[in-house]
């Protein structure tokens, strides 16, 4: 059954049936705007109930999106959404409708906004943080070409805390440029609301003449007295902080003009603030108040779980829990039982408890348990200091997002071999969430810093087995693992495993297979069966098991090596380096992630496409010679 006929739409929409472009939102009354909101909410809950898409985030975003493309002419506008998973409404309205119960499968939308799936999709972007910095450069791309174009960015308060997002805020007060920044605000309120005041300030701050008559005034007092022209500005500003709270604030200080909070639900308001703020000189925020999941009560209820669930039923909320172990719930019970064994264990995350499997351990150790939020520079560097004072800390942190702490590792961690341990979830291709998710680049950037040692567990006991090790030597330690599922093991299963040893688990001299992690997996069912074809657990990647790498490439006559990781710098290029400083010929054929990057659709399928699935090896032992059944 195509994904269309599970996914029947119209029903119910009369509004949004007439919408197939923001041009067409436009004609609409804006008395007929909150109703069209609720229609793509429901549309939204919709397609979201088939499971594994993002619902709250957008369920609570759609009022904010409608107005501005109400407001604003995208494309020639530009409109960016941070992260980009909230931007479901936004599809919607820029006439991907009828792909909607696409989003994340092969061939079809992406999750997050794209440049190259539609031209109303002003950046590629699935991490977060990054959208101010570039609005920042579009705002001054515009200026510096003379252009008029309009400019607005949607970010959460969660993005915000991330320091690129800062940073780039510092910077636009400071160039001053024309633009707008929605502050999605779904979970905290930065300046209170004051009642009918502040409602009057609020009004009076978005008009133009206030703006253009507060900038004349001053150069006409400078005119007279630039020390009576300071005074009285001094005495303005006094005068708006007394009357407007909200007027102090990080974002004034910051050189940014800042409106509100208002109601993130009131899109008729919405579209009225937006209408006098997108026209105003330089940078001004507007703080908007949201409900993550608005409109579903089981979403509002519970907004962490709603933020991705998997099939469930729009009418009652009724899904089926998954009963399957994954691999961070082996983690997260790991660390649980190694905290309890050592008080330096101290677990650090980016703002991934619920994802790295953490909920638990954060409740056994709350007191030895930091989430930074969306910083993971400052996941490692604050692991780094506690190293430094004795303790033993681990960051919990997705392949992924590590790229964006890669000097933190290198310079705060590994020049002084200090003792932290890096827990890298969701390592190698995730499938669904694209090419701005899939983890395929950690263990060639992780092979380049001196003194990091790198593992790739098997199975729950062998990552046990690797935290075990790693918590109790000395220098940083790497462990990968898949997004996915393993086999649960019992409490206070500890292997004793030696750092950088191999295991051969299939007996064969002829052509061997050398992988780890999720391509040993494929490799042991390419190799059932086959005369002549040995299988080794290559866990460690550094250091590599040089005893055991030295014999087999003297005994075999070809070696295949897997990876879920980029072809260029992982594992299979550190055999090909030591087979070459040992002056060993033994031909290698290197598999792993093309150097491409992969966009989503199932892990197996990006596997089968990369040629590192079971089938693909057996292509190769063909080759080599072996005989592989046909068929098979």
């Amino acid at each position: 059954m195509s994904p269309e006929s599970i996914l029947p739409s119209g029903t119910g929409t009369p509004l949004l049936d007439r919408v197939n472009s923001p041009a067409d939102l436009k004609r609409l009354s804006r008395e007929q705007l909150p109703a069209l909101s609720q229609e793509l909410r429901d549309e939204i809950v919709r397609v979201c109930s088939v499971g594994g898409l993002h619902l709250a985030s957008s369920l609570g975003a759609t009022d904010l999106i409608v107005a501005l493309h109400y407001v604003l002419n995208s494309p020639r506008d530009r409109i960016l959404f941070d992260v980009g998973h909230q931007a479901y409404a936004h599809k919607i309205i820029t006439g991907r409708r009828d792909q909607m119960a696409t989003i994340k499968k092969e061939g079809g939308l992406s999750g997050f906004t794209k440049v190259s799936e539609n031209p109303h999709d002003a950046i590629t972007v699935g991490h977060a943080s990054t959208s101010l910095a570039n609005a920042l450069g579009m705002a001054m791309a515009r200026d510096a070409l003379g252009q008029d174009y309009k400019v607005a960015a949607v970010i959460g308060d969660g993005s915000l805390t991330g320091g690129m997002a800062l940073a780039a805020l510092n910077t636009i007060g400071d160039m001053n440029r024309r633009m707008l920044i929605v502050l999605n605000d779904n979970e905290m309120s930065i300046s209170e609301n004051v009642g009918a005041m502040n409602k009057f300030m609020r009004g009076l701050q978005v008009q133009k003449w206030f703006q253009e008559g507060e900038g004349a005034g001053k150069k006409a007092m400078e005119a007279v007295s630039k020390p009576l022209a300071s005074f009285m500005s001094r005495a303005k500003s006094s005068t708006r902080h007394f009357f407007d709270p909200a007027s102090v604030n990080p974002f004034a200080a910051m050189g940014v003009r800042y409106v509100g909070p208002v109601d993130g639900h009131n899109v008729q308001e919405l579209v009225w603030l937006m209408e006098r703020l997108v026209d105003l000189d330089g940078p001004t925020i507007l703080h908007v108040v949201t409900t993550k999941g608005k409109g579903l009560s089981y979403a509002e209820a519970d907004p962490i779980y709603w933020h991705g669930p998997g099939k469930f039923d729009p009418d009652t909320g009724e899904f089926s829990a998954s009963k399957a172990y994954s691999w961070s719930a082996a983690f997260g019970d790991a660390m649980t039982e190694l905290a309890a064994q050592d008080p330096r264990t101290f677990v650090i995350t980016p703002a991934m408890r619920e994802g790295s499997g953490l909920v638990g351990y954060s409740k056994a150790h709350p007191h030895r348990y930091l989430d930074v939020g969306i910083a993971e520079e400052v996941a490692v560097t604050a692991a780094a200091g506690m190293a430094l004072q004795g303790l033993r800390p681990v960051v919990a942190i997705y392949s992924t997002f590590l790229q964006r702490a890669y000097d933190q590792v290198l310079h705060d961690v590994a020049i002084e071999n200090l003792n932290v341990t890096f827990a890298i979830d969701r390592a190698g291709i995730v499938g669904a969430d694209g090419a701005t998710h899939n983890g395929v680049f950690d263990l060639s950037f992780l092979r380049s810093i001196p003194g990091v040692r790198v593992g790739l567990p098997r199975d729950a006991a062998e990552l046990r087995g690797m935290l075990k090790y790693a918590q109790t030597h000395e220098g940083p330690f790497a462990i990968r693992y898949p997004r996915g599922n393993t086999e649960a093991v019992p409490e206070g299963h500890w292997p004793d495993l030696e750092w950088g040893t191999w295991e051969r688990v299939q007996d064969g001299q002829g052509v061997v297979i050398l992988a780890g992690g999720k391509g040993l997996e494929y490799a042991q069912k390419a190799a059932a069966g086959l005369d002549g074809v040995g299988v080794v657990n290559a866990r460690f990647v550094k250091p590599l098991d040089e005893t055991m790498l030295r014999e087999v490439a003297r005994s075999a006559r070809a070696i295949i090596t897997v990876e879920d990781n980029t072809v260029v710098g992982g594992f299979g290029s550190a055999v090909l380096e030591f087979l070459n400083a040992e002056g060993i010929k033994t031909p290698v054929r290197v598999l792993g992630i093309p150097d491409e990057f992969q966009e989503h659709a199932t892990v197996e399928s990006v596997h089968a496409r990369s040629g590192i699935d079971a089938q693909a090896i057996r292509t190769v032992l063909a080759e080599l010679g072996v005989d592989v059944p046909l068929g098979v």
